[in-house]
This record gives C-alpha cells, sequence and structure tokens, in this order.
C-alpha cells in the first residue's frame, strides 16, 4: 500500500469509534450487553490498528502529511479546515489513546456487568459504552488536529465525556448528589481553564492570522521580536488552559473527585485521555515555550510544586481510587515540568509510560472493589470498597490482582527496570543538570511516591484481612484479569521506547518536535532515583506492616499530628475555594434572586402584567355585543377624525 494511500486513513481513527457508538445507539440495549461490549471494544480496537498502520507509514515518510477532509469554516479572510495532521506526534497518542483504551474496553465488558447490577439498573449498560466510545472519538480529533480550532473540539469533547462518565450513577453519592456535584465540578474547573486555551487562540488568530499549526510555528520567532509581550500572554493563558484539563495548581480540586465514575473511567480519564491533552497541547506548541524563557520558568515550577504538593496529600488518604488520582495529578506535574524545563521528549516519554502503569493501577483497583463487593455478600453489608482500611490480605484471594498491581505500584515507585524507572529518570537527569531547585523538589516528589505506594501495597493486600468483606474476597474473571496482565507486560517493557543510548522515542519525535540533545543517562541520578524508591517504598513496609488492629489507625496519624491532618484533609483547598468563591458565589446568587431578581424585576413585569389585564378589562366592557353601543363608538371616532381634520 501506498504512503499517501495509507496516509488517508486517518479519518477512520475518528470514525471507527464513532460508528460503534452509533451501532450501540440503534441496536444495543435490543441485542444485549455481550453485543454492546464487543462492538464498542471492536472499534476502539481498529482505531489502534489504523494508527499502528500509520506508524508503519511513517517510519518511511517521516516527516508527516496533513489529510485535509473538508472545509470547515470560511469567513471572510479566515479559512479552517478540518484537516487530520499524520506526525510521528500525533500518531503515538493515536496509538496511546486507542492502544489503552481498547484494554478498557475489554475490562469494561467485565466490570459494568458486575457494577450495573451492584447499582441496580442494568439498562445503563449500553450507554456506558456509548459514552466511551464517545470519548475515544473526542480524543481522537484533539490529537490529530492540524489547527488549534479543530483541536478545540476535540478538547471540549473530552470535557463533555468526563462530565457523562463522572456522573455516570448521577443519583448515586453522598446525600444522593454526590456524583452529579462531581461531574458539575469537574465541568465547571474544566470552563475555568477552556476561557484561558481560548483567550491564547484568539491571541494567535488576531496576531497570527491562522488556527494551522505550520502557519503559526513558523511565524513564532518573529511575532516573539515584535512583539514578546503577546507571546508571554499566549503561553501563559494555554498554561490557564492546561492546568484546568491536567489537573495543576490551581484547578486539579476536579480530579479526585472524578473518581465517582465507574473505576475504568477513571482509568481511561487518568492514564490515556482528558489529563494528558494539556501535556499534548504544550508538547505540541513547544515551539512557542522555548521562545519565552519566563513561561518556561512559570510552566516548570507550576508543575514541580504540584508534582509535590499532590503527592503530601496522597499520602493521608484511605480510599483505594483517591490515592491513586492524586498520584496522577502528582506524576502529570512530572510531565508539565519536563515540557517547561525544554525536555519535552521526556516528559512525553513519561505521558506514555504513565497510561500504561496508572492505567494498571486504575483497573486492579477496580478489580479489587470488586472482589470486596463480592465478598459484602458473606455479610459484611456496612463495608465500604473502596477504604484500603477495611481491607488487608487481599493478596491471598486474588492473587492474580495483586501480582499485576504490584508491578504497576513499583514501575510507579520507579524500580529498575520497570518502564517508571526509566522515563522518570530522564526527567529528574534534564532538572539535575539545569534546574537544581526543580530536581530537589522533584526528587522529593519521587520519594513520597514510592513510600505512598509502599503504604497502599501494605494496607490492601498484606496482613490479615480488616473487614468480613475482604476476607470473603474472590478474584475477577479472565475479561477483567487479561488486560491488566497486558498492562502489566507493557509497564515492565515501556522501557525499551527510549532506553539509554538508544533514544528510539527520541529520534521518532525529532521529526515533529526538531533536533533536540540528546538526553544523556546519569547513573548518579538513577542511583539517587532508586535509592529514594526503595527507602520510600522500604519505609511504607515499616509503618504500615504491623497495623491490622480493627479499627485501623494510621500510624502516621500519632507521629505526624497536625501535619497529617493537613494532608489527611487536602490542606483544606476545597474548603478554602469555599469560603473564598463558593460561598460568596452563592450569596450573591441568593440576593440577586429574592431582592433584586424576585422583589424588583419580577416584580416589574408583574406590574406590567396586572395593568395589561386591568387595561383588558376595561376594553372588554365594550365589547356588549348591542348593535347601538358600536353605532355610537363608530360616530364618535367618525366625529373625532373629522374635528381633528378641520382643526388643522
Amino acid at each position: 500500500m501506498e504512503s499517501g494511500l495509507t496516509f488517508n486513513l486517518v479519518p477512520w481513527v475518528v470514525f471507527l469509534p464513532l460508528i460503534g457508538l452509533s451501532i450501540n445507539l440503534l441496536f444495543g440495549r435490543k441485542f444485549g450487553e455481550s453485543f454492546s461490549g464487543t462492538v464498542a471494544s471492536l472499534a476502539t480496537g481498529l482505531a489502534f490498528v489504523v494508527s499502528v498502520i500509520l506508524a508503519v507509514a511513517l517510519a518511511n515518510h517521516p516527516e508527516g502529511v496533513t489529510v485535509p477532509l473538508a472545509d470547515w469554516i470560511t469567513i471572510g479572510s479566515l479559512t479552517v479546515r478540518w484537516a487530520f495532521r499524520v506526525d510521528t506526534l500525533s500518531v503515538v497518542m493515536m496509538l496511546v489513546v486507542s492502544g489503552v483504551g481498547t484494554l478498557i474496553h475489554i475490562y469494561s465488558i467485565g466490570y459494568m456487568h458486575n457494577d450495573v447490577r451492584h447499582n441496580g439498573d442494568e439498562g445503563r449498560y449500553t450507554r456506558f459504552f456509548v459514552f466511551l466510545n464517545l470519548f475515544i472519538a473526542a480524543m481522537m480529533i484533539l490529537v490529530s488536529a492540524d489547527n488549534f480550532l479543530m483541536m478545540f473540539v476535540g478538547w471540549e469533547g473530552v470535557g463533555l465525556c468526563s462530565y457523562l462518565l463522572i456522573g455516570f450513577w448521577f443519583e448515586k453519592g453522598k446525600n444522593g448528589t454526590g456524583n452529579s456535584e462531581a461531574a458539575k465540578k469537574a465541568f465547571i474547573a474544566n470552563r475555568i481553564g477552556d476561557f484561558g486555551l481560548l483567550i491564547a487562540m484568539f491571541l494567535i488568530f488576531v496576531n497570527f492570522g491562522s488556527f494551522e499549526f505550520d502557519a503559526v510555528f513558523s511565524q513564532a520567532a518573529a511575532i516573539t521580536a515584535d512583539k514578546p509581550g503577546v507571546m508571554l500572554a499566549i503561553t501563559l493563558f494555554m498554561l490557564l488552559g492546561v492546568t484546568g484539563k491536567s489537573a495543576q495548581l490551581p484547578l486539579y480540586v476536579w480530579l479526585p473527585d472524578a473518581m465517582a465514575g465507574p473505576t475504568p473511567v477513571s482509568a481511561l480519564i487518568h492514564a490515556a485521555t482528558m489529563v494528558t491533552a494539556g501535556v499534548y497541547l504544550m508538547t505540541r506548541s513547544a515551539a512557542f515555550y522555548m521562545l519565552v524563557p519566563n513561561a518556561q520558568s512559570v510552566v516548570m515550577w507550576v508543575g514541580a510544586a504540584t508534582a509535590l504538593f499532590a503527592a503530601t496529600i496522597a499520602v493521608a488518604q484511605y480510599d483505594i481510587k483517591k490515592v491513586l488520582a492524586y498520584s496522577t495529578i502528582s506524576q502529570l506535574g512530572f510531565m508539565v515540568a519536563a515540557v517547561g524545563m525544554g525536555a519535552t521528549v521526556a516528559g512525553m516519554f513519561h505521558l506514555i509510560t504513565h497510561a500504561f502503569f496508572k492505567g494498571l493501577l486504575f483497573l486492579a483497583a477496580g478489580s479489587v472493589i470488586q472482589g470486596v463487593e463480592r465478598g459484602m455478600h458473606h455479610g459484611d453489608h456496612g463495608t465500604d470498597p473502596q477504604d484500603m482500611r477495611q481491607m488487608g490480605g487481599i493478596r491471598k484471594q486474588m492473587p492474580v490482582t495483586f501480582w499485576v498491581y504490584l508491578i504497576g505500584a513499583l514501575a510507579l515507585s520507579g524500580i529498575a527496570p520497570l518502564a517508571g524507572f526509566f522515563s522518570k529518570d530522564e526527567i529528574l537527569a534534564a532538572a539535575w543538570t539545569s534546574q537544581p531547585g526543580i530536581f530537589i523538589v522533584l526528587a522529593l516528589a519521587a520519594f513520597m511516591t514510592a513510600f505512598y505506594m509502599g503504604r497502599q501495597l501494605v494496607m490492601v493486600f498484606f496482613g490479615d484481612a480488616r473487614s468480613e468483606a475482604a476476607k470473603g474476597a474472590t478474584e475477577s474473571k479472565l475479561v477483567v484479569t487479561l488486560p491488566l496482565m497486558i498492562l502489566a507486560g507493557l509497564s515492565v517493557l515501556g522501557g525499551l521506547l527510549n532506553l539509554p543510548g538508544l533514544h528510539t522515542l527520541e529520534h521518532w519525535l525529532e521529526h515533529t518536535l526538531g533536533k533536540v540533545e540528546p538526553a544523556h543517562f546519569v547513573w548518579l541520578v538513577a542511583g539517587i532515583s532508586l535509592v529514594l524508591a526503595l527507602l520510600g517504598l522500604g519505609l511504607g513496609w515499616m509503618i504500615y506492616s504491623r497495623k491490622n488492629e480493627k479499627p485501623f489507625v494510621d500510624p502516621l496519624k500519632k507521629a505526624l499530628g497536625p501535619l497529617f491532618t493537613g494532608m489527611e484533609n487536602k490542606w483544606w483547598v476545597d474548603e478554602l475555594y469555599a469560603a473564598v468563591i463558593l460561598n460568596p458565589y452563592k450569596a450573591f446568587a441568593h440576593f440577586m434572586a429574592e431582592p433584586v431578581d424576585l422583589g424588583v424585576i419580577d416584580r416589574i413585569g408583574g406590574g406590567l402584567a396586572a395593568g395589561t389585564r386591568a387595561m383588558a378589562e376595561g376594553l372588554r366592557k365594550l365589547e356588549n355585543g348591542y348593535i347601538r353601543t358600536y353605532g355610537l363608538l363608530m360616530l364618535l371616532g367618525l366625529t373625532a377624525i373629522l374635528t381633528w381634520l378641520f382643526l388643522h
């Protein structure tokens, strides 16, 4: 197959998931669960096959192409095409999104079979897969777009899908509204970030006259020399968009609450789709950031601060998914910091490996949760199946889940030779050579990552069961564990993608990102990173391995006192937002609703209506049905007209 014809396959990475969701919308509920899950998984799997074909074609023509589909917007001098960009960066993202997404779809076939029954609504099974396919389609639009405006369609699409899936069980949660509140929180927090990206896009069009990547990036140096303030504004507003979508300070608060969605949603959002969008945007726009050192400094410090801040909170959480959620925020901080330092390849490398081991950890956590839920049928109905304090000893009942979870935890912690060791080491090495302050912050975050993963492993899998539900937990079926095994294999071997000395990913991405200085393997940094990881895991084991009492009391709570309380309460950031923003806004809204809206505006409207009604009542008396009355009125009217004409 000729490469030109091969590249023309790219629209199918979007069309296939759309076809899958369309089939399920029409026939899914009629033909049942197996049909819905198979169609959705096949659609995403075929999108992965197309992505692989595109990658093979790029190996022979790495310069890439743009594949136009249609003229989209034509207004005056503005012409925007719906066009797909096939280059080494976009195809890497397509492979990650569709590859990991396919495994999540397959896993969901088994997971959602139990979840819809546990939540008492089997009819939502097909709806879940419709939303999941839509999520993949939106993310594929985002990463394959050839211009900022088309990319923004995908950007908003994944935001919509996150809202739909986080609030999938909208009537569940705290007080029957907790899940819907979490969905609204994600949606609103991301609208703040989207405002920043929109302003950046407006500035780009006004100053560059185009939204297309090639046209914009080719002018970047000239615009920066002529208007440095404009480029600083563009990059910082773009960063605001990234803090929303990729959950960085200060807009990270939606991501932990996103755990309200079914566990496959958590894996999809955290591993393959939404949160990686911000990192991809900055990597795609690296030509901007390289020209604005001040923006680079802000980016790397936002990333580093987020990495450490989120890691401190993860140390004191008890919900198995919340620990992983704060870990995702922290690891995204590593990626953002890498892009800020100019180490874009290192950031992308960590994005890829993180998709492997974090997807694995979330899906394995879902296996644990459902294992405990099955154990609840043995009589312990008061157990929270996500509370690690009520787990313990699960490795005995769920050995497959335990081993894959262990691999994911070690990869995340940065233990050699697993994938996370190599990708995290590249970021630390870049910081070591250019930004010592960033290195110290990220090294502390890396140590805390290993500690809270060691803590989680002990609390969930080791010791004795601390509830009857944990004691009765059972292993998940093969349709659930098979994707876990594949992701575990990728978490082990993922480091080969950019192995020191070979730099395969680096050579692949340089065709899109340009030549960069090869990342050197620094033995001292690798040694420090590995020692910190081993110390963190060991410390977690030492502190928590003997704590099996019921009820569970965290040994750090007494040792750290107020410090632990702060971490446990997430440093009261949500409470701060409530006090400074939400509560005043609600009070203002109440004032506008009661005294202003009801007291003034509604009274004006009501008064006009009452006046109109009174006037109508008066005029009704003229319509009495007597011909003599109508004749008299006509005579009076005619007299009035003649009098007016005579006088004038």
